[in-house]
């Protein structure tokens, strides 16, 4: 009896052990200052650069605020309240700043509990619109420059679910309005009429994993319900009806203003994909709403073959062109949308014209799939063209009236130092967006200008004719500094961001190229961090490839003094086809040292040298793909970064814990599974085992049907037995992102556990895939900070 007695109460203690409910806890007190830092302000400039807005950003809301009523349905997340996102961050305080004269000031007539979001500058520059998140609706409200006072302009509440707000002209504003009251929500029964029933009759319609889907006959009314809206056209206040109420994918004005092309969503709604893959119509409508032309009906996306270089079989990407007044392209597979089916091109575009009568007009077929069809002059077009599968880009000009192509540039993806940047565009005469091109036929281009130095940003000029590039201006040493927008493109003036290792960004303002005022002095945010030390380290893997890390070191350290230091590297896998372009160097050595809530260089104020960004490439050249022999590079990159650190003499190899972050989870779980390299490991919303993702996974286009090998090997899950290095698992318990379930992480946990290791499974209430509650996030600092020391940071292994 005694011993049965014994027995049992051993079993209840190792019970509480395994399942500790404890409450939230806090990190130690230099990591929880630096995750209390106030946010840098944002900034939107107007077009004519006279005039700045300065939006400071709301912090961390509270777990309370996370658990408010949210619905869950067709791949949105929706606050029931008041017709809106449920997770969005907002301006809580706003000012301007005139760029001329220096002089900041206040709005008046701003909501009391300002939540501001979805700016929009007036075509003329002198008024913003914004939407205010109240608790049982949403309002619009219009900044007037010139009385710097801010009014409620909106007799009925907006609708925000899906579409936001534009300007029509000066005094216009188009918007979706609710079409009911909470109040009448459908209420759902104790009791169902019946089972929920799906079935499929013989058409092949493989489905990413997506999450938030439409479960039951009560979400297809729920999601009716928040996305019927009613598009209105609001002048100084005066609201007026366009079209009846409807579910909005879209509804955009032609650059002429005289025609909408609209997408409407059908029923009946899938439960496979996301709202953006419902069945639609796509419809032109006069400026009243009233239907003139249907352009084509779209079946759903789950019909769509699986292959990453594979389109549903039918039309996409309906848009105006916006340098003409009335007139839409679109784009239609000539292979029934298998890229693999052999034929000359695989797409062809077409565009037609007001009155939408005439047969349309082909423009250019493709030997890719295009991307996307951008405006150029009146009778020029640019066409980009990508390959996912070969890693490949195109972007050419098309003479509409010559029919003629020129292609322009024609990349790997993968080479980030030729990569020449992207076309910059700007209002035009119809107040729409397009490239701007020069009198001298020249387009600016705006690039990251990697390079064996680093990210060094670069504004050129490109010919589109010649296709000569110059530089106009480029980032310089010891900063990383970026263009943000161009004021004039004829003077060239425009305005960057400029950060150094010790310098907060700010904003400058450059006159014709010449040397950038400063236009903003944000202060520091994050002054504890001053003294650490940040520094790009290179090396070479077994196989030869170059690869790089940003090394991090605590304030004060010295190597003679203090010796090596235990070591956290941080890392997410990337593809490549070429092994010269996954040797190339990218990001800053110069970026400005702060961290968010995600970032492992809170470690740094804690004793430990960091590598963040370490570099894990995984290359595949010719026939061959990148995850043919996956884990073998997984091992080969950590070897030659704990090598490489260790050679430096400021890390002990044998105190080195790995971690990453969905992709980068699953990649710390296979070295855990495969090496023992590793003391701990951090794994955050990752997916473990690929039977869960069994039409393709990352940039894997294979099916598990296909490769049920790879998504054997390439699964830790497969591998739970070997895995004793002890773990550390974080997942948000409402992840939204396709694939990571948080079942991934309960099962691999329960596996782990079943085999005797060392795990531990933190489950974050309420969090998506990126993690946002203070209390979450404060508590995962310190469950990671407990992990480090209790296996990192002991005596090494001699």
């Amino acid at each position: 009896m005694k011993y049965t007695l014994l027995l049992i109460a051993s079993l209840f203690c190792f019970q509480i052990n395994a399942q500790d409910a404890i409450e939230y806890k806090t990190p130690p007190t230099a990591i929880l200052n630096l995750a209390n830092a106030k946010l840098t302000p944002t900034v939107s400039i107007n077009d004519k650069g006279d005039w700045m807005l300065i939006m400071e950003r709301s912090t961390m809301p509270t777990v309370e605020e996370l658990a408010q009523p949210e619905l869950r349905i067709a791949g949105l997340r929706i606050n029931p309240n008041n017709f809106s996102p449920s997770r969005s961050t907002n301006a809580i305080r706003l000012s301007v700043k005139d760029i001329k004269t220096g002089k900041d000031f206040s709005i008046g007539g701003l909501p009391t509990n300002l939540k501001a979001g979805n700016f929009q500058w007036s075509p003329n520059d002198d008024k913003i619109a914004f939407t205010q998140t109240n608790a049982e609706n949403i309002d619009l409200y219009v900044i007037d420059l010139n009385t710097k006072k801010a009014i409620k302009t909106n007799q009925t509440p907006l609708n925000i679910v899906i579409n936001d707000l534009s300007w029509l002209d000066n005094n216009s504003i188009l918007y979706h309005a609710t079409v009911a009251s909470t109040k009448n929500a459908p209420k759902k029964m104790l009791a169902p009429k019946g089972p929920t029933v799906q079935q499929n009759m013989g058409k092949v319609a493989a489905s990413a994993t997506y999450q938030d889907l439409i479960k039951s006959p009560y979400d297809e009314q729920l999601f009716e319900f928040y996305t019927t809206s009613q598009l209105v056209k609001n002048t100084n206040g005066i609201e007026t009806k366009i079209g009846s109420p409807q579910i909005y994918g879209s509804a955009i004005i032609s650059p002429d203003k005289k025609y909408f092309l609209v997408e409407k969503i059908d029923k009946p709604f899938s439960y496979l994909v996301p709202v953006y893959s419902f069945n639609s119509s796509i419809v032109v409508t006069d400026i009243d709403g009233k239907v003139l032309k249907e352009i084509a009906k779209l079946p759903s996306g789950e019909l769509a073959p699986s292959g990453y270089d594979n389109v549903l079989n039918a039309p996409r990407g309906h848009s105006w062109i916006n340098t003409l007044p009335n007139t839409i392209s679109w784009i239609e597979p000539l292979d029934s949308g298998l890229i693999k089916k052999k034929v000359d091109f695989h797409d062809v575009a077409y565009m037609q014209a007001a009155p939408f009568t005439a047969t349309p007009t082909m423009l250019m077929k493709t030997p890719m799939r295009i991307g996307n069809i951008s405006s150029l002059t009146e009778n020029e077009l640019l066409f980009s063209e990508y390959s996912r599968v070969k890693h490949q880009q195109k972007l050419s000009k098309f003479d509409v009236v010559k029919k003629e192509v020129k292609n322009l540039i024609d990349r790997s993806t993968d080479d980030a130092y030729n990569d020449p940047g992207t076309p910059i565009s700007a209002s035009n005469r119809f107040g729409k967006n397009s490239v701007k091109v020069l009198a001298n036929r020249t387009v600016l281009m705006r690039g990251a200008g990697s390079s064996s130095k680093g990210d060094l940003p670069f504004l050129n000029s490109f010919n589109i004719d010649t296709k000569e590039s110059k530089t106009l201006w480029r980032c310089q040493e010891p900063y990383y500094e970026v263009v943000t927008s161009i004021l004039d493109f004829d003077k060239l003036n425009f305005v960057t961001s400029r950060q150094g290792q010790n310098e907060t960004p700010n904003y400058y303002l450059y006159n014709g190229g010449n040397t950038g005022k400063q236009l903003t002095n944000f202060p520091d945010p994050q002054p504890e961090l001053r003294g650490i030390t940040k520094e790009k380290i290179t090396y070479k893997r077994k196989d030869g490839v170059n690869l790089a890390a940003d090394l991090y070191l605590p304030k004060g350290y010295s190597k003679e003094r203090d010796g090596a230091l235990p070591v956290i590297m941080w890392a997410y896998p990337r593809e490549f086809k070429s092994s010269d372009d996954a040797a190339q160097i990218r990001g800053s050595k110069y970026t400005f040292v702060r961290v968010s809530w995600g970032s492992p260089i809170f470690w740094a104020t804690q004793g430990y040298a960091v590598m963040d960004n370490t570099e894990f490439p995984i290359v595949g050249e010719g026939d061959k793909q990148p995850n043919d022999n996956f884990i073998e590079q997984l091992v080969w990159n950590a070897e030659a970064a704990i090598k490489k650190i260790a050679d430096l003499g400021v890390g002990d190899s044998t105190r080195v814990a790995v971690g990453g972050h969905s992709y980068g989870a699953f990649m710390t779980v296979n070295l855990l599974a495969h090496c023992k390299l590793f003391k701990a490991g951090i794994a955050r919303s990752g997916a473990y085992n690929r039977s869960l993702t069994p039409f393709g996974f990352q940039n894997e286009e294979r099916t598990y049907w296909q490769a049920p090998e790879l998504y054997f090997k390439m699964s830790p899950f497969s591998y739970a037995n070997q895995i004793k290095t002890p773990l550390l698992m974080i997942h948000g318990e409402a992840d939204n992102n396709p694939g990571t379930f948080p079942i991934q992480s309960e099962r691999l946990y329960n596996a782990i556990k079943g085999h005797g290791g060392t795990v531990r499974f933190v489950q974050l209430p309420y969090e998506s895939h990126g993690y946002a509650a203070k209390e979450n996030i404060l508590h995962m600092l310190w469950e990671q900070n407990e992990w480090l020391e209790k296996y990192v940071k002991g005596k090494s292994i001699k």
